[in-house]
């Protein structure tokens, strides 16, 4: 091959990208002049194909001679089986362009019979997972435990949003700061626990720096599109924190909230800014009962507290997500809301197994386009 350009080619479901996957894919791009990642799911699996092709193109775009490509591949799995073989190289070939291929890299199993039907040199990378301790199967059975080897658009994908929403001077964001307090103290993957700010009390602040002398809260102007604004910075503040973060993050509102606001100002809320809503794992409404109002030049709603907490219940319990409402003292709420996250926790992530081979006795993590 001297003096040619080497081709090499790495096949996989990526499911989900993690840092062994990255460290294959370096490698390759180290040895090679072009590489070939052929993303390679079932249709059974739970991540969209396009989100898988989007994060590694993110994580590997200083590798501009590494191409992803994706494939859906829902053929029967069959080591003894030269159709089945012959099927799912016919995919793969396809996805690749139907160019040679010089070298196959993988860190499975079949990485030396996939190379010998491309007519290519396997080069095996930590099959014994000693460098990298991590697969596809231990991210899906336990993200938190294997939270530092997904790249920021990976741990975006599977943050939880636990969003607190409530009346004016409810504690939404004394809550939200607390929790995100609470979680980092338990270290590992949640010492990078954060909460996003609301946007709307920034916008606020801009509003009154451009009052008159004399002039309040009471005199600002509300509009449409300030609210249309709310909800797009809201949403690009969640999606930014979601990247740094740890598996839960904490929101003082969200812009399905804003929808609320929008209404208690305007009369009613606007389709844009409905249309931004998002869905998260968890809202948390704080009641205003047993809550003292406090004005703090920024708020004017204290006579409508009671009104919006009940606009709160009736659009929380018709939106599908999972919610419940926090009362008493300040320290009950806090308890219930740590509980509330701990259960969401439990709960896992629930992510559809990939197809297993035809014999039950092979480890799913050693198929073809497995966990490499």
């Amino acid at each position: 091959m001297a003096g040619a350009v080497v081709h090499g080619l790495i096949v996989g479901k990526f499911y989900p990208p993690h840092a062994g996957h990255h460290r294959l894919i370096d490698t390759a791009a180290r040895a090679c002049d072009e590489v070939t990642v052929v993303v390679a799911p079932s249709t059974v699996e739970s991540i969209p194909l396009a989100d898988r092709l989007a994060w590694l193109r993110e994580v590997h775009a200083a590798s501009p001679h590494v191409r992803f490509v994706g494939v859906y591949d829902d053929l029967p799995i069959d080591y003894g089986s030269a159709e089945a073989w012959e099927g799912h190289c016919a995919l793969f070939r396809a996805a690749a362009g139907e160019r040679d291929v010089d070298l196959v890299f993988s860190s499975e199993a079949y990485g030396e019979e996939l190379a010998r039907r491309f007519g290519a040199r396997h080069v095996p990378v930590d099959p014994d997972r000693g460098v990298m301790p991590v697969s596809g199967t231990a991210v899906r059975a336990d993200p938190v435990a294997n939270w530092a080897y997904l790249a920021p658009p990976v741990r975006a994908w599977f943050t939880r949003r636990v969003v607190v929403v409530g009346a004016e001077s409810t504690g939404t964001t004394t809550l939200a700061r607390a929790l995100a307090a609470h979680l980092r103290l338990r270290r590992g993957a949640f010492g990078g626990t954060t909460w996003v700010e609301e946007y709307g009390r920034t916008l606020t602040s801009l509003k009154m720096a451009d009052l008159a002398p004399g002039e309040g809260v009471a005199d600002l102007v509300w509009t449409r599109a300030d609210f249309v604004t709310v909800a797009r910075e809201q949403n690009a503040a969640e999606d930014a924190a979601a990247r740094s973060g740890g598996p839960i993050l904490l929101c003082d509102t969200d812009s399905f909230a804003t929808a609320i606001w929008e209404e208690r100002y305007l009369g009613s809320a606007s389709q844009a800014v409905r249309d931004a809503a998002r869905r998260p794992a968890l809202y948390l409404l704080t009641s205003h009962e047993g809550v003292p109002f406090e004005d703090d030049g920024m708020r004017d709603g204290e006579h409508l507290r009671a009104w919006m907490t009940g606009r709160f219940r009736a659009e929380l319990a018709a939106c599908g997500v999972p919610w419940i409402e926090l009362t008493g003292p300040y320290r009950d709420r806090l308890a219930r809301a740590v509980r509330a996250c701990d259960e969401l926790l439990a709960r896992g992530w629930d992510l559809a197994s990939p197809l297993l081979p035809a014999d039950a006795s092979i480890d799913a993590g050693r198929i073809v386009g497995g966990d490499c």
